[in-house]
């Protein structure tokens, strides 16, 4: 690991002050604080209809919030989407086909690819492909006519695309094989050695579990329980924080 990494390491590259999410006038999250390091995972738990959607699509800035959201010393509130994007900020949503479905799956990675300098192009494609080797004999496929799993590595790699200093991921597990849970896991851990800080948004609390290094339960809007990883092998904890019941 370099020295520049081993020194990024340790220092906050997200942070959420007073973070909120809305749709029109309703709020469905509030005053949440969060913050991130480098080459760590967060995980953000919780029951469906408890905001972990929303709160990833307001910092990534898809629904409209309020609050401080800094990623590297950059305060990113008020900016565009595609601005946060380019400032480190990348998202992968919840819902499947987040990707080019009439394109091959090597012109899905070109497009990932699009907003990087050229020179850092190729050296970022084989990243991303050393990283799934199962997208490289898929590379002139259609990417619609990959299975679902697959499709969910493609989108993870159009996210790696831009090369960001933070990854969302909403519910990337979901509806996907169990077998497809290694290829994914290894992956995270790989992003993680190389620095990225992984914001994990998950139901799934085993999956979690096995690469999360601290996590978040979300509860009507507003984070109820915190805590470390090996809090996660306790499901009566997290049972009663999925309810509502549980203390921050």
């Amino acid at each position: 690991m370099s020295a520049e990494l081993d020194t990024a390491i340790g220092g906050s590259v997200l942070s959420c002050k007073g973070l909120s999410a809305r749709y029109h006038r309703v709020t469905v999250v509030s005053d949440v604080d969060l913050s991130l390091h480098a080459g760590e995972m967060l995980a953000v738990l919780g029951s469906n209809g408890a905001g972990k959607s929303s709160m990833l699509r307001a910092i990534a800035g898809i629904v409209s919030g309020g609050g401080d959201i800094v990623v590297s010393g950059r305060n990113l509130g008020g900016m565009s989407a595609h601005r946060r994007a380019l400032h480190g900020l990348s998202l992968v949503p919840e819902q499947r086909g987040n990707i080019f479905p009439t394109m091959s799956v090597r012109e899905n990675i070109d497009i990932g690819l699009a907003l990087l300098p050229a020179a850092e192009r190729e050296a970022q494609r084989a990243f991303i492909i050393d990283l799934f080797p199962i997208l490289r004999t898929r590379e002139s496929a259609m990417a619609g006519m990959l299975s679902g799993g697959e499709q969910q590595m493609l989108a993870i790699g159009l996210a790696l695309g831009r090369k960001p200093t933070v990854l969302a991921l909403d519910e990337p597990s979901q509806g996907l094989a169990p077998a497809v849970f290694d290829i994914l896991a290894s992956a995270f851990e790989r992003l993680k050695k190389n620095g990225v800080a992984l914001l994990l948004a998950e139901q799934n609390v085993p999956f979690a579990a096995r690469i999360a290094d601290r996590y978040v339960v979300l509860a009507h809007g507003h984070i109820v329980r915190s805590g470390s990883r090996a809090d996660l092998d306790d499901p009566e904890q997290i049972a009663e924080a999925f309810l509502g019941t549980g203390r921050a």
